[in-house]
């Protein structure tokens, strides 16, 4: 008989579910791409529906249930921090507690009432450790026997970040570091302060600091002083934060705003107010010190276990920029990053926490990895496409049977100047769209930058794109040796490419129109991108439409972009594509072998 563990996260952010089958994958997702709510956090019933429709599993197949972290030891957390900073926190401390009471305190019977509605009886629970999830997350699916772990995020129940070895099928925790004391949280105290949103827009400081000036003295000095005051750094890489400038512990805001002020001598950024030079040179700075920090825990991990291959896992994780320095790390062999690094991920690693350590079922490690390249999401037939594109009358469509017809359709389309929605196969798990999901163009037009943020994702317009290249064409492009199947780095482009200009003489936007090399719109103001490599193997579809393109044009890559408008979850169903088309500016919708156009269909 098969063993069947279901592993879930939720009630803080990205919940999730995933289901595994004697220890591989069959299927994962989070629970916002059902909802359609951003980052949702509810209990991730609708996609623990996916995951058993998806494996066809009755209620008497399934063996185990898997929670990514420690409630209990979550609340204890809570309750002995506030008790630490009394007086302070009453507010913060009076919100949260209905909250836990309610929900997040008694997850194991709210567990067994919704298992039990649905006919899965006396299924046992496990609660793994928060970090021990994202470490299992990182080191059971990937390539290596033996391997140093690293996971940093916000918090977990105690921890902020562990090191750890990976050897076989067992995970050793070698070092912690303690809440208040957190990378996440400090970078996503800049988020705040810079006028994002917490958990949701660390990408934009990352994408904001590419604009900052390196060599100015403004961000030295915001680098200085977040090194002489914030943190206290050491050669370990273990830090402490002073706690008289954050108001995270007990508060509920990220920082005392006032002390800020008297520090960088700035205000905090309202969500509307226009961005500046200022506001790019402290993205920047506070960049440096996450990559200055994560060098220094690099090299402790490596030397605690004397194991050179490192795997990652944590909402840090997700920092492109820092992944690609590690990519080039001399100290480093290899590297392996979960795709899924934040908390949705950990769903995957208590499912996996429970496979090798609790049962001790054994381990065999593959490549390129185990994670089936993400594409563990619902997929949609044709006759399910068909039925829909009949009720959608204001909608020209065609549906193409010969492949190679359908991808010079597509190639062509994008080779002009369209923008493509490309809608194929499983839904990715994970943030990024890898090519099942996504929105295409041509990544040789100066103008695509600009327009798909204006008029197709309604987003800020300093964001920049990411390209899927081809795998084997990869090092004509970029500074990259190895693969980035999840688009997980961000790499320089060639120097022979490049059109150099003086960034810093301009204006923050003024940049946007600049064209840097001879694919502008993929190359950002730092002369670098945040890469996917694709291969025949990974995703064929996807990697053929590129071979097309590159036949058309000579260039074997293309933007790619998630599938979705400003502040939504990436589409999932073929009707939400079609709604997606409809509300944008894209010129073509391909939607498994169907094709949509704008305008009713030719009679």
């Amino acid at each position: 008989m098969a063993t069947v563990i279901l592993g879930f996260s939720a009630f803080f952010h990205d919940s999730a579910a995933a289901l595994l089958i004697d220890g591989e994958i069959v299927a994962a997702a989070q629970e916002e791409r059902f909802t359609r709510i951003k980052g949702d956090a509810s209990f991730p019933k609708h996609a623990i529906a996916y995951v058993f429709q998806e494996a066809n599993i009755e209620p008497k197949d399934l063996d185990a249930v898997a929670f990514y972290e420690k409630p209990l030891l979550k609340f204890e957390r809570l309750l002995e921090t506030y008790h630490a900073f009394v007086p302070f926190g009453l507010g913060s401390f009076l919100k949260a507690m209905p909250i836990w009471l309610k929900d997040k305190l008694f997850i194991r019977r709210k567990t067994k009432a919704y298992f039990k509605e649905m006919g899965f009886l006396n299924v046992p629970i496990f609660f793994p450790e928060h970090h021990l999830s994202h470490a299992a997350s990182a080191f059971y699916p990937s390539p290596f026997q033996k391997a140093t772990i690293l996971t940093l995020d916000g918090v977990g129940e105690w921890s902020t970040l562990t090191i750890g070895v990976g050897e076989g099928n067992h995970i050793r925790i070698l070092r912690e570091q303690h809440f208040p004391h957190s990378l996440g949280l400090l970078y996503s105290a800049f988020t705040y302060f810079l006028g994002f949103t917490v958990n949701n827009g660390e990408y934009k400081v990352m994408g904001l600091a590419a604009y900052g000036n390196p060599k100015s003295e403004e961000t030295q000095t915001f680098f200085r002083k977040i090194l002489e005051n914030l943190v206290d750094l050491r050669e370990d890489g273990s830090f402490l934060l002073n706690m008289d400038y954050f108001d995270f512990a007990v508060g509920l805001t990220m920082t005392k705003d006032n002390v800020w002020h008297a520090l960088f001598k700035m205000d905090r950024r309202t969500k509307d107010q226009k961005l500046t030079q200022q506001h790019a040179n402290m993205a920047l700075a506070i960049q440096q010190v996450l990559e200055k920090c994560m060098d220094k825990l690099v090299s402790t991990a490596i030397s605690c276990t004397g194991c050179r291959d490192l795997v990652l896992a944590g909402g840090v994780a997700l920092n492109s920029v820092n992944n690609g320095k590690l990519a080039n790390n001399e100290q480093i062999n290899d590297l392996w990053i979960q795709p899924a690094a934040h908390d949705a991920g950990g769903a995957l690693g208590a499912a996996w926490a429970v496979w090798h350590i609790h049962l001790g079922k054994e381990r065999r490690p593959k490549r390129p990895d185990k994670m089936n390249f993400a594409y563990l999401g619902p997929s949609f037939n044709k006759d399910q496409v068909a039925v829909l594109a009949k009720s959608h009358t204001d909608l020209d469509y065609s549906v193409v049977q010969d492949e190679d017809e359908l991808l010079s359709i597509t190639a062509e389309a994008i080779a002009r100047g369209q923008i493509v929605g490309w809608f194929q196969g499983r839904m990715e798990f994970g943030p990024r769209s890898l090519g099942n999901r996504s929105i295409l163009a041509d990544p040789r037009n100066p103008k695509m930058q600009i327009r798909i943020n204006g008029k197709i994702k309604y987003r800020e317009s300093f964001r920049p794109f990411a390209p899927s290249v081809m795998e084997e064409e990869c090092h004509k492009y970029f500074e990259c040796e190895g693969r980035s199947p999840y688009m997980l780095q961000v790499q320089k482009v060639k120097s022979n490419r490049l059109q150099f200009i003086k960034n810093h003489e301009m204006g923050l936007m003024d940049r946007l129109s600049q064209i840097r090399s001879d694919i502008p719109s993929v190359t950002h103001v730092d002369f670098s991108a945040r890469i996917q490599t694709v291969s025949k193997t990974s995703n064929p579809l996807f990697w053929r439409l590129l071979q097309k393109f590159k036949k058309i044009t000579g260039y074997g890559l293309l933007i790619n972009t998630s599938f979705n408008r400003k502040d939504e979850p990436i589409v999932c169903t073929p009707s939400e594509a079609l709604h997606c088309f409809k509300l944008t500016e894209m010129d073509l919708l391909v939607i498994g072998n169907t094709v949509f156009k704008k305008g009713p269909k030719a009679s």
